[in-house]
C-alpha cells in the first residue's frame, strides 16, 4: 500500500481533488468504513487529517478503531459536496502511529489536542476513485482512478 506521498507523487491531479473533496468543509470530513468481527460492514464519520507526510486520523476508542486494530481494511468515502455530486473514495490498510513527534505534526494540522485516548493511524491507499459530474444530477460522471502498483498483485 502506497502512503499519502506516493499517491501525490504518482498521481498529483488526482490528490489535490482528493483533497479537496475532503477539505471542502474547512476540516477533513468523510465516512469509514470498516469491516466488523462477524464480517459485516460498519460505517462511521471521521475527520481525516492529510499532510505531506501522510494521510491520518485520531479515532476514540470505538468499535471503529476494534475493527481496524483486528482487520487494517478500510473504504473511505468523502462527504457529498453541496451542489453537486462529486466523489471520493479510497481503499488500502491502516497502521497505528506510536510516534510522538508525528503525533504533534498532525495534531497542529489538525488544530487539535488529541486526548490521550486517541490512538493515531496512517492510512495508506491501494486504490482511489474520484466521479466527476457537470452539475447535480449528470449522468454519467468523469471517473478517475489511480491503483498502487504494488497493490495490484494482492
Amino acid at each position: 500500500m502506497a502512503g499519502w506521498p506516493t499517491f501525490a507523487q504518482d498521481a498529483p491531479e488526482m490528490a489535490k481533488g482528493a483533497k479537496e473533496l475532503f477539505y471542502q468543509y474547512g476540516i477533513g470530513l468523510g465516512f469509514l468504513a470498516t469491516v466488523r468481527s462477524d464480517g459485516g460492514p460498519r460505517l462511521h464519520p471521521i475527520c481525516p487529517v492529510i499532510t505531506d507526510q501522510g494521510f491520518y486520523a485520531f479515532l476514540v476508542p470505538s468499535p471503529k478503531r476494534k475493527d481496524l486494530d483486528r482487520d487494517g481494511r478500510f473504504a473511505l468515502h468523502a462527504f457529498a459536496p453541496k451542489d453537486v455530486d462529486d466523489e471520493c473514495y479510497l481503499t488500502g490498510t491502516v497502521r497505528a502511529i506510536d510516534d510522538p513527534e508525528t503525533r504533534i505534526l498532525v495534531a497542529e494540522a489538525y488544530h487539535h489536542d488529541p486526548r490521550p485516548e486517541e490512538a493515531l493511524y496512517e492510512f495508506n491507499i491501494a486504490r482511489c476513485m474520484i466521479a466527476r459530474y457537470k452539475h447535480r444530477g449528470d449522468w454519467p460522471p468523469t471517473y478517475s482512478t489511480w491503483v498502487d502498483p504494488d497493490s495490484r498483485t494482492h
